[in-house]
């Protein structure tokens, strides 16, 4: 659910456990969101999980201290409009050191690109641990009612992955959510990179304030 990074010492085996538990109840509602008929429901389930997690677990990329009165992560209502089911083209494979949030630059490597209708995405390997597939993006919301430097989509390194659909990649941008960073300086996470910016208006999933 965050491609972001933090140093756990060695010796720390609570946040270590910690850590994989979170990674696994992550990748356990992604999994209930790919076998649910509904996608209304399924985003419905997403948020309270979400938000019970936030609130509640220690590995919470919320600092502790406001954890229990933040009452996110807050969101668009669900619309339809905005879940995408992309034909994926292979493009030359292109090493890129993405911008991240601590001024440094993380390693990626572009590999295809993902279109349909609305928008136009490129998809990239995590090329640092593991090959993932990670696809950020920012769009005309970025900066005013959701997080400036993009949100992400796709991260299946961290569980975060909605599958496909006749064969399509499923791009249903209700689940696009804020980097852990957004929330604490204490995690590092890579940013937006100039080809996945929008020029339209996502506004599906995460936001940076309730609905008035």
């Amino acid at each position: 659910m965050r491609c972001s990074v933090r140093v756990i010492a060695a010796t720390d085996h609570d946040s270590i456990e910690q850590l994989l538990d979170y990674r696994r109840q992550v990748a356990e509602l992604y999994a209930e969101i790919r076998a649910a008929e509904d996608p209304r429901a399924a985003h419905e389930r997403w948020c309270a999980r979400r938000r019970e997690l936030y609130a509640t677990h220690p590995q919470s990329p919320l600092p502790a201290a406001g954890r229990a009165d933040h009452g996110g992560p807050h969101v668009w209502e669900y619309d339809p409009g905005w879940r995408l089911l992309a034909g994926v083209e292979a493009a030359p494979e292109q090493v890129l050191e993405l911008p991240s949030s601590d001024g440094a630059t993380m390693r990626f490597v572009r590999f295809a690109r993902a279109s349909t209708r609305t928008v136009s995405l490129d998809l990239y390997w995590l090329d640092a641990y593991g090959g993932g597939l990670f696809v950020p993006f920012a769009d005309a919301t970025s900066g005013r009612e959701s997080y400036g430097a993009g949100r992400y989509v796709l991260d299946t390194i961290k569980g975060a992955d909605l599958g496909t659909d006749r064969g399509l990649l499923v791009l249903d941008l209700n689940f696009a959510y804020q980097p852990s960073c957004s929330y604490d300086a204490r995690w590092t996470c890579p940013l937006a990179p100039p080809g996945n910016r929008l020029e339209v208006e996502v506004r599906a999933g995460e936001r940076l304030s309730p609905i008035d």
